[in-house]
């Protein structure tokens, strides 16, 4: 769930006006004053809650790192079958985008910039991703010549590039990207796009239905 602003205590809403910036500009462009001034306190403010700017970034990357493992935690494959995991993995991402919106910009934008913090999450990532794919790959539903690192890859990086180009994205969008139904047509695209690519032909034709999904989760 969102929190509003307000509600917010004072070291955690300049670490919200720092990790929007850093997802925004990166870490490299952004000043301690530019933080505060988006915070709506001043510089000595920041710097009372983080003495300095690699504690700042240690504090946005220390919410990044539980927020993401939130969003995955209980992501255990229990579901009856790998294409049902698919379903389910997509709705977490799309999820993670709507609640916490800078969160994954902030992670690509940093993996681009070669921050290792970012790239310890893209690797968890990756991890998931992989782990879904050797799944599938045990339950005989991929095509047989599918290249599971570079399919476990282009999940990650297809998902992180549309959020790091969200802007550009949107020009295309007859809603910004980030409204439920874009995020929604984008989650089915993925998945379909994902399905067709990866499982052979007669597994994505015999698929379930997709589950509902309750209201708060989409």
């Amino acid at each position: 769930m969102r929190v509003h602003g307000s509600d917010l205590t004072g070291r955690a809403r300049i670490r919200d006006s720092a990790l929007e910036l850093f997802a925004n500009r990166g870490v490299n462009a952004t000043s301690i004053r530019d933080v505060a001034k988006a915070a709506g306190v001043s510089a000595g403010t920041v710097q009372h809650h983080f003495p300095s700017k690699d504690a700042l970034c240690a504090g946005v990357n220390q919410y990044v790192a539980k927020v993401t493992t939130d969003a995955f935690a209980d992501f255990s494959g229990d579901e009856s079958d790998s294409v049902a995991i698919t379903e389910d993995l997509g709705h977490r991402i799309t999820g993670l985008v709507r609640d916490s919106p800078n969160v994954l910009r902030y992670v690509a934008r940093s993996v681009a910039d070669g921050d290792e913090s970012a790239l310890v999450a893209f690797d968890g990532f990756v991890g998931i991703a992989s782990a879904l794919q050797q799944r599938s790959q045990n339950e005989g539903v991929l095509h047989d010549d599918l290249d599971l690192v570079w399919s476990a890859l282009n999940v990650v990086v297809l998902n992180l590039a549309t959020v790091l180009f969200e802007r550009a994205v949107s020009r295309h969008l007859p809603a910004p990207f980030s409204s439920p139904d874009s995020l929604e047509r984008w989650r089915r695209a993925d998945t379909d796009l994902f399905r067709r690519a990866f499982y052979r032909d007669d597994t994505v034709a015999t698929a379930q239905p997709r589950r509902a999904i309750p209201k708060e989760n989409r």
